[in-house]
């Protein structure tokens, strides 16, 4: 169902022996600034395509970068006009480079780049400037702008209490109010956005729309409340036409009538802004498993929205790794072996699970709520119903996950944080395919297992469902990795490897995400949620049996994993009561346990985590340039060739997104 977007801890930060192989000279790593690294990725194998594959990638990642402006406006109102501006006064600095203060207004922009707007992608805080006010007002007026508007900016940036939170998940506040994405429109509160969408379900319905995923909700001038919807004659229309011109472009060369279907269907979607239609898009697009080349695009994911109902635009374009698609496709055949033996009550699972399909893929771009900051695996469609009757379908990015792999040799972390030279060594021969295949199973068949019991509000969790989805999926995986039927499909070679993903999960959702957190800051991202509940869970039920231990050595506290078997059987445990709080929609049974495990933290070892980080010198955060594509044409315009250059570095490419695929938004 959602994707999994912690491939920076998960492959990066504890880096196994690589499997990749003569990639000496290519650089990985493009730039580093504040908390982030820059990287690139390979996309092997992409000569070899056809020239009717080829094309289609190009007119597919045509229509992906131009969704780009629709994401930025999303995340908070003020993203554009002040992209714009930062941009144009970078661009005509003609003073001393070393400037001090010019040196930070470069880091700001591009922290605000990579967070596709003022926010940071992961804290959703806003981006803190280390340069002075009089330096942005003198840049700032220097391109034009009027003292007013220079007012305006300049509060929006220097001001903390404007516009803080992007999406603000504290307990027990409006939830609307207090985040500053642009989902919602000024003045309206979080009562009356559940009260707006609650009066158009029907809850007998058994085959519902994801009400609210391409609109935004406003109130106008008499109090009425109402959506804006994203399609060609609506909201951001001229984006769309263009995200349009290149499908059409893109449907010349499909591989097959499915894939030209399913193409056609996403246009329509696109004209029309009918959520029926993008389901039956939906449909189609997780029927199709023949074509090579694939590719989502449009509102997906509700992270950005507090309340989990707003898609936040995305793309991905990619085509199918054959060779590393055998363990996926054997995962996926498994699918009701797993369902059928899985630990929760059998009310809540599938009584024949349709239509898994589970592929590995090489990404061919990037785009939207994906870039630069991407997910390492991928299974949609989100909608319940569909995933029921139709299926859904898989994808791990293997060549993202190379390129982290790649991009962390030697960084020192496993002699840091992992406790002994044995539980060291078993993470260098045996992590990098565990942890893939803990994607894999996350999700090729966590987001897709179990069911809602007849009558459940697919919403019912509301702010929590991120959090609790993305739980189910890793205790999912968590679970059958460590099950004998891994070796004996013959995806693993060794009973005991799964040591190395339990490890390093525990290790990770215990301590070392941390270092993403700000001292005094809770823990609020969904995914970092989701494993620090996990962790801390099974922690401290594991207690009486000590399963799990905090370890001094030296004065640095380590983790000790003693008993990997009672740990695979408190994470069914787990499994069992997050999947009832989903098939019931027992929504104060989830927010306590949210609550209680996902969100406080420890703030001793918080500071410890962030200090032995800090000697360290790693990168929290991760993210990608892309490729650049360019078209071939013969003297009498027919299209001969599409080229791949890896030549643009980190404000290269954001420069000329903003000059290529930037215009009015009607």
């Amino acid at each position: 169902m959602k994707k999994t977007i912690f491939a920076a801890l998960a492959v990066a930060a504890i880096a196994p022996a690589t499997m990749a192989e003569n990639n000496e000279k290519f650089d990985y790593v493009v730039d580093r600034f504040a908390d982030i690294e820059v990287l690139r990725y390979k996309v092997p194998d992409f000569e070899n395509l056809t020239l009717n594959q080829k094309a289609l990638v190009y007119y597919l990642t045509e229509a992906a970068l131009w969704g780009r402006d629709i994401l930025w406006d999303q995340n908070c109102i003020f993203n554009l006009p002040l992209r714009n501006a930062l941009e144009m006064a970078y661009a005509g600095y003609n003073g001393d480079p070393n400037d001090p203060d010019y040196r930070a207004f470069e880091k700001y922009l591009k922290q605000v780049w990579f967070g596709n707007g003022i926010h940071h992608h992961y804290s959703m805080d806003k981006f803190v400037p280390e340069f002075s006010r009089e330096f942005f007002r003198k840049q700032l007026s220097g391109i034009g702008l009027q003292p007013s508007s220079v007012a305006i900016f300049e509060d929006i940036v220097f001001n903390p209490d404007r516009v803080a939170k992007r999406v603000n998940q504290a307990d027990g506040v409006d939830l609307i109010t207090t985040s500053a994405c642009n989902f919602y429109g000024g003045g309206i509160t979080q009562a009356e956005v559940e009260a707006f969408y609650n009066a158009k379900k029907d809850t007998t319905d058994l085959t519902p729309v994801s009400y609210g995923l391409n609109s935004r909700l406003v109130k106008d001038s008499d109090g009425q409340i109402r959506e804006q919807v994203y399609k060609m004659g609506g909201y951001y229309s001229n984006h769309i036409g263009k995200i349009v011109e290149n499908l059409e472009q893109a449907k010349k060369y499909a591989e097959n009538d499915a894939q030209r279907k399913t193409i056609e269907l996403l246009i329509e979607f696109y004209r029309t802004g009918s959520l029926e239609k993008f389901d039956e898009y939906s449909i189609e697009w997780a029927e199709d498993t023949a074509s090579k080349v694939d590719f989502i695009n449009g509102f997906i994911e509700s992270y950005g929205d507090p309340l989990g109902m707003k898609g936040s635009w995305e793309s991905i374009v990619n085509f199918k790794n054959d060779k590393a698609s055998h363990r996926t496709e054997v995962i996926s055949n498994a699918a009701q072996w797993f369902e059928d033996h899985s630990p929760v009550d059998p009310r809540f699972r599938k009584d024949k699970v349709k239509g898994v399909s589970a592929k590995v893929i090489t990404a061919a771009i990037l785009a939207g709520d994906s870039y630069p900051s991407t997910p390492i695996g991928i299974n949609l469609p989100n909608s319940n119903w569909i995933r029921a009757a139709h299926g859904s379908k898989s994808v791990t990015l293997e060549n993202i996950t190379e390129a982290y792999d790649e991009a962390s040799h030697g960084n020192g972390f496993n002699e840091e944080f992992v406790i002994d030279q044995p539980t060291r060594d078993l993470l260098d021969q045996y992590l990098f395919i565990t942890d893939n295949l803990h994607t894999d199973l996350h999700e090729c068949l966590g987001h897709g297992s179990g069911r809602l019991l007849p009558g459940v509000d697919p919403d019912a969790l509301k702010a929590h469902g991120s959090t609790l989805e993305e739980a189910r999926a890793d205790l999912f995986a968590l679970y059958y990795l460590a099950d004998p039927k891994l070796v004996e499909l013959g995806v693993l070679d060794n009973p005991e490897a799964y040591k190395a993903e339990y490890y390093k999960y525990i290790l990770n959702g215990l301590m070392t995400q941390l270092m993403r957190i700000e001292p005094g800051k809770d823990v609020e991202e969904a995914h970092m949620r989701n494993r620090k509940l996990i962790a801390e869970w099974v922690y401290e039920k594991g207690k009486p049996e000590n399963v799990i231990e905090y370890v001094t050595i030296d004065g640095k506290t380590f983790i000790r994993i003693n008993d990997y078997q009672r740990l695979r059987a408190l994470f069914g445990e787990l499994l069992a009561e997050v999947q009832r709080i989903k098939s019931e929609g027992d929504y104060e049974a989830g927010r306590n346990l949210v609550e209680t495990y996902a969100v406080k933290v420890d703030p001793k070892i918080h500071r410890e985590v962030l200090d032995r980080y800090a000697r360290l010198s790693i990168a929290p955060y991760k993210g990608f340039v892309n490729p650049v594509y360019t078209p071939v044409y013969d003297n009498d315009g027919n299209l001969v060739d599409v080229t791949i250059a890896y030549t643009e570095d980190y404000p290269m490419q954001m420069l000329r997104y903003s000059r290529d695929y930037s215009m009015p938004i009607r």
